[in-house]
């Protein structure tokens, strides 16, 4: 799905094509929509160490996490570490992360920010809400080679968690720093994810 998305950005395709596209994602959904409603159990979110490389410990989240899950269909394909107390994740944004033309679009970058210190609760183990998020974009954000965003706690008040980062541009003698972000999360209690589960399902009309 992330291949469509980003060809179908990317490159020319005249009208018999995208019709042909059109009309195959359209049956495809069709039949996934006649499938049971889905739900992503509280157990199932979280964060797992899988493996220990020359880059750091690997970690991996649920499936379906929207911005670095593997099967997301609009996620980024996105590889975590952790580095002690940090996180680092290796990211290449591509045709359909395009804002303006030969950048990355701000939301995606933002995005990335939350996913990534997202990561770093993890490390801290403590369950938490994105309260506020900044982001300041340094530079423009290159398209088509792999990028390294960072997170890691940098204060702790009471139930507030200050998350800070940034993402740069490894590929230059010097790291470029192209925009640093900082997280407020609010600490909550693991209850609290059980009684948002028991939230109705939204009407399917």
């Amino acid at each position: 799905m992330r291949r469509i998305g980003h060809a179908l950005i990317g490159h020319e395709a005249d009208t018999e094509l995208l019709t042909d596209i059109a009309d195959t994602v359209e049956a495809l959904t069709d039949r996934l929509d006649r499938g049971a409603p889905r739900s992503r159990p509280i157990e199932h979110v979280g964060h797992r160490e899988t493996a220990t490389t020359d880059r750091g410990t690997s970690i991996e989240s649920y499936d379906d996490r929207p911005f670095s899950g593997a099967a997301s269909p609009w996620g980024l394909d996105i590889e975590v570490h952790r580095l002690g107390d940090e996180i680092e994740a290796t990211v290449t944004l591509d045709a359909a992360h395009e804002g303006a033309p030969g950048r990355a679009h701000g939301g995606i970058v933002a995005g990335l920010f939350d996913d990534v210190f997202g990561f770093v609760l993890g490390v801290v183990q403590q369950p938490a809400f994105t309260g506020e998020l900044k982001v300041r974009y340094e530079r423009p954000t290159p398209l088509h080679r792999p990028l390294l965003c960072r997170g890691r706690l940098a204060s702790r008040h009471g139930r507030k968690l200050l998350i800070e980062g940034e993402l740069v541009d490894p590929s230059g003698p010097d790291e470029t720093v192209v925009a640093r972000g900082t997280g407020l999360f609010i600490t909550v209690d693991p209850a609290m994810f059980d009684q948002t589960m028991e939230l109705p399902p939204p009407p399917t009309d």
